[in-house]
């Protein structure tokens, strides 16, 4: 667990960066930190690894306090990702990742091991070992530089805003990649975000912070959107919170209409359009079983018919539902 007690950082010039922050955080879960520009959230996450030593007050670290040793051991025990990935243009991906290790003396054979290991659990095929970052995608940079923080095996992961700089499905399939992950290694992740969307969709706690460094509110996303602390939080999260909320609803109840004639599918049963006045449309996205209503109600706001289309692991239609259908099970 990490804990901010009373944490002040005050510049020389008088600015206030983060004023009177006391929460905690659990271990093995996403923290988000979410805000405005000016808020503190860069600063408060910076803290935790002394980048940033803060002004006042007390960050500990399952009780010890982190000020207690020297502050490049306790980095090197901190994985860190921030915006473009950082990486060293001149090193390899394989060297970059194993930037950490070689600094704690691993011999090279367990060091290139773990390297290669990590690279491919991110997603990266291990072809691009010997690539230098200029020869990746900004999502493939970024999926690196998450391999990197991983690559002492840290108790702790802070995130500055790593997935800002890349459009948006590349930014969505690093969203997924990082739940695959966390599912995987239950890591203490920090992560700071300015979208509260992506705070909602990552978080396990989500802290909102007001300009100067204040602490809105701190509770899970659910609660967070059901239940805004005060006015600055209901407009923070926005007009719109009732169906974000729907994120936290699964449409694993949904009654489904049978697979209509007109839905076209391939000769494994996915769907791939709509047969509509003699041409096939475009099928707009689809839903399983375990997704949420949110998910639900994207599919059939796509669809051109105003059907979504449910599908089960393996992407055979499993049927349909229409808005009605959808207002029901909301009513229920």
């Amino acid at each position: 667990m990490i804990e901010f007690e009373d944490v002040t950082k005050q510049y020389p010039d008088g600015t206030m960066a983060v004023d009177s922050l006391s929460l905690r955080i659990p271990s093995n879960e996403i923290t988000v930190f979410v805000g405005p520009s000016g808020c503190g959230k860069t600063t408060s996450l910076r803290m935790i690894n002394r980048t940033i030593e803060r002004t006042s007050g007390r960050i500990s670290i399952d009780g010890d306090d982190i000020n207690a040793g020297d502050p490049v051991s306790l980095r090197r025990g901190i994985g860190y990702v921030i915006q473009h990935a950082g990486l060293f243009p001149h090193k390899t991906v394989v060297d970059n990742v194993a930037t950490v290790p070689k600094l704690l003396g691993w011999d090279k054979r367990k060091t290139r091991a773990t390297a290669m290991e990590l690279l491919e659990r991110v997603g990266l095929d291990p072809k691009l070992a010997e690539r230098y970052p200029a020869q990746l995608s900004g999502g493939q940079q970024q999926r690196v530089g998450v391999a990197r923080a991983l690559a002492a095996d840290p108790k702790i992961m802070l995130m500055d805003e790593p997935f800002s700089a890349v459009d948006p499905i590349v930014r969505h399939q690093l969203q997924e990649e990082l739940l695959r992950l966390q599912r995987d290694i239950g890591k203490t992740i920090v992560f700071v975000t300015h979208d509260i969307d992506e705070a909602i969709k990552l978080g396990d706690n989500v802290a909102v912070l007001k300009v100067g460094g204040k602490l809105a509110q701190f509770a899970p996303p659910a609660e967070l959107l059901a239940h805004p602390a005060d006015e600055f939080v209901e407009s923070f999260v926005g007009q719109d919170r009732g169906y974000r909320a729907l994120t936290f609803r699964e449409a694993e109840g949904l009654e489904l209409a049978p697979v209509p004639a007109e839905l076209v599918v391939d000769d494994a049963g996915k769907p791939t359009g709509w047969q509509h006045n003699g041409e096939v449309l475009p099928l707009g996205a689809v839903f399983r079983r375990g997704d949420s209503l949110r998910a639900a109600l994207d599919a059939v706001l796509t669809s051109p018919i105003g059907q979504g289309v449910c599908v089960d692991e393996s992407g055979k239609a499993l049927g349909t539902i229409d808005q009605a259908g959808l207002a029901g099970a909301l009513r229920s």
